[in-house]
This record gives structure tokens, C-alpha cells and sequence, in this order.
């Protein structure tokens, strides 16, 4: 099992304060599951990320499927980082303050230059589907230190 992924293993049911990127320290997910190439994450909606209908904002929903992607993408122990192109979201349902919601990410596809990822944002016991978004991400050439 590569570091990254050990990494992952031991921050379930933590939450994610001392996350190396800042959008999920804010965010401030909990593990739930760490396989490579997939994780999932249980978000708690708090007021501050939805909008006037008092429901979770679409642009928060869409950081949350980034994010969530690109710590998938973090698993596989790549040797380069790698960059959204596109991410596609689909709006199903929504979410209120106190919510808790599911971010359930998935490595469809990976290419030597081009990767392409899925993340299913379900209600707590994933019954409704929230959301649903698709990204293509570029590797790009800044090495990473993994070990």
C-alpha cells in the first residue's frame, strides 16, 4: 500500500483540519473510506456554505466534488500533480444547514496524460442523490515527493 494512501487510512473518522489543502480544511470533511483511487467523505452542512434559499450552495457542492476528486487523484501515489481541465455537475436535490452529506469519488479512467473522475454527493444514508460530477484532469509537470 503506497504512503498516501496510509495516509488516507489513518484519518478515518477523523476530521480534516490539518489537511494539506486549505479548501478542505475549510471544508473540514471526515474519512469515511480510503481505497485507492476512491474515497469518501461525509460533510456536515453548515450555514455559512449555503446560499439566500438557505439550501448548499452549487458552488460549494461543485468545491466539494473537486476537492474530493483531487484527493482521489492523491491516492494513486502519482508521481506528477494533476489539474482540473473540466468538472461537470448535475444537480439533483438539496441540502440544508445540519445536513449531513455523502462525497463519494471514484477514478473512472486513467490515461498517461489525462484522467477522468466521478463524485456522487448523496444525503447520510445515501438514498438521494444530491449531485453528480465529472472532471477530466491533465498531469502537469511539477513532480511530487511522495516518500
Amino acid at each position: 500500500m503506497n504512503k498516501i494512501l496510509t495516509f488516507f487510512k489513518s484519518k478515518i473518522g477523523k476530521d480534516s483540519k490539518d489537511s494539506i489543502s486549505p479548501l478542505m480544511q475549510w471544508l473540514n470533511p471526515k474519512i469515511i473510506s480510503a481505497d485507492e483511487g476512491q474515497l469518501e467523505f461525509s460533510h456536515t452542512v453548515r450555514k455559512e456554505m449555503t446560499n439566500p434559499l438557505h439550501i448548499l450552495h452549487g458552488g460549494i457542492t461543485a468545491a466539494i466534488i473537486d476537492d474530493a476528486i483531487g484527493a482521489a487523484v492523491y491516492s494513486l501515489n502519482n508521481t506528477h500533480a494533476y489539474t482540473t481541465v473540466n468538472l461537470n455537475v448535475n444537480y439533483f436535490k438539496s441540502a440544508k444547514a445540519g445536513d449531513t452529506i455523502i462525497a463519494q469519488t471514484n477514478i473512472v479512467k486513467k490515461g498517461n496524460q489525462i484522467m477522468n473522475a466521478e463524485c456522487l454527493i448523496w444525503n447520510s444514508d445515501k438514498t438521494s442523490l444530491i449531485a453528480k460530477g465529472n472532471s477530466n484532469l491533465i498531469k502537469t509537470k511539477i513532480e511530487l515527493n511522495n516518500s
